[in-house]
């Protein structure tokens, strides 16, 4: 016989939890009892409230109980009159304080034990138990889940021998530990007897948080690397910058020296002037001539200084050479790609001649051979008709003599 193992026990402490949370040496069998009657009590009470998993936690001498359902509204009542109604009956059963939460299941279809419990209700309404199964089933798979088993087992269509019937679609591992099937089993009360009917949902694989941590921090990491690649595109850009920058700093020193110079030589060409004063106060020509010489001097500086800018800018302008060669070579460096295509261009044209020449040459001979068999045909023909003329001139001049000689037997015989 087949050992089979409830699948939810088999998963407990690896990705399921217990139903009930709580630790008692002294009152173990006591706690246990309270907790199955708890539950029995709240699924008969609130039968159409599809009420599928009850949870129970124990702290010292409170109970807190928590319900997860697929309508709240039946549980709750108006303005949570029957929460209070059924926290007062229960505390009168077992004789603690209670406490109760209320969780909604948002998705009905894949619970185990609600899908069980309406296929089970099909069945009591006699509805045909292959249909309810594979409506069951449409739905489930429709909703999002991977896989589902069910298995009707009893006097199935008033059947007088039970059977087992089973559907399933999809993937249903149950030998995998980590694979999140929830299991459901209910009874259809039938006027033949019970039919028991059993689900397994598979929603998927629960993998480790370690491998999930991993998987998020390597997006973080992805994202890094562009903005590396945007600093090393930035780079280029800065070094740019930076020798401008440099060239710029070694314009300003010259223009700065040259400057220095212009406004150096005036002051020299006055002490000078000055000087020739003092040392030839007696001729009255000399200091007349030292008077104009100072004009001079002034008047070539700012010649000096007009053509000191000129030297400034054409020395800026053997400065800027070499950047302007750079550029023109990074230009260049652009455009080299540009030659091979119109050497591959111009090796495609060529080679578009040579097989148009080729072309044409093939053609000529091969009228060439044509126009030759045809005179060939022709040269024949005209050998047999110059034969045939040969031929016929002696037999005309055979005729010519026997009509000569009819005519002049005609004659000897008229006389």
């Amino acid at each position: 016989m087949g050992h089979k193992v409830h699948p939810i026990g088999f998963r407990l402490g690896v990705i399921k939890d217990w139903q009930s949370k709580w630790y008692s040496e002294a009152h173990y069998a006591e706690f246990v009892l309270e907790d199955n009657k708890l539950r029995e009590t709240i699924k008969s009470k609130y039968p159409d409230a599809a009420i599928s998993l009850v949870e129970i936690e124990r702290q010292a001498k409170d109970v807190t109980i928590t319900l997860h359902t697929a309508r709240p509204g039946i549980v709750i009542g108006r303005g949570g009159s029957r929460v209070d109604e059924m926290r007062q009956y229960l505390e009168g059963l077992i004789g603690k304080k209670i406490r109760l939460n209320i969780q909604e299941i948002r998705q009905p279809e894949l619970d185990a034990y609600l899908v069980a419990r309406s296929v089970a209700e099909q069945i009591e309404r006699r509805v045909a138990y292959r249909r309810a199964m594979k409506q069951a089933i449409f739905r489930t798979i429709q909703s999002g889940a991977k896989g589902i088993k069910i298995s009707a087992a009893g006097r199935l269509a008033n059947a007088e021998i039970a059977r087992r019937q089973t559907q399933h679609e999809g993937q249903v591992p149950l030998h995998t530990l980590r694979a999140d099937i929830d299991y459901g089993f209910t009874e259809a009360h039938t006027t033949l007897g019970r039919i028991g009917v059993k689900v397994w949902i598979y929603k998927g694989q629960v993998l480790p948080e370690m491998k999930i941590a991993e998987a998020e921090v390597k997006p973080a990491e992805t994202a890094e690397e562009p903005t590396e690649a945007a600093a090393v595109a930035e780079k280029p850009a800065e070094a740019v910058g930076k020798t401008a920058e440099v060239a710029e700093a070694k314009e300003k020193p010259a223009k700065e020296a040259a400057a220095a110079e212009i406004k150096e030589k005036p002051a020299k060409a006055a002490k000078a002037a000055s000087v020739k004063a003092e040392e030839k106060p007696e001729k009255e020509t000399a200091v007349a001539e030292t008077k104009e010489k100072p004009a001079k001097a002034a008047k070539a500086t700012p010649v000096k200084a007009e053509e000191k800018p000129e030297k400034e800018t054409a020395a800026a302008e053997i400065k800027e050479k070499p950047v302007k060669a750079a550029k023109a070579a990074s230009v260049k460096a652009e455009e080299k790609p540009a030659k091979p295509r119109a050497k591959r261009e111009t090796k495609i044209t060529e080679t578009k001649k040579t097989e148009a020449k080729e072309v044409k040459t093939k053609e000529t001979k091969s009228k060439d051979k044509e126009d030759k068999a045809e005179e060939k045909k022709t040269a024949p023909k005209k050998s047999r008709k110059t034969a045939t003329t040969a031929e016929e001139k002696p037999k005309a001049a055979k005729k010519t003599k026997t009509v000569a000689k009819s005519k002049e037997e005609e004659k000897d015989a008229t006389a």
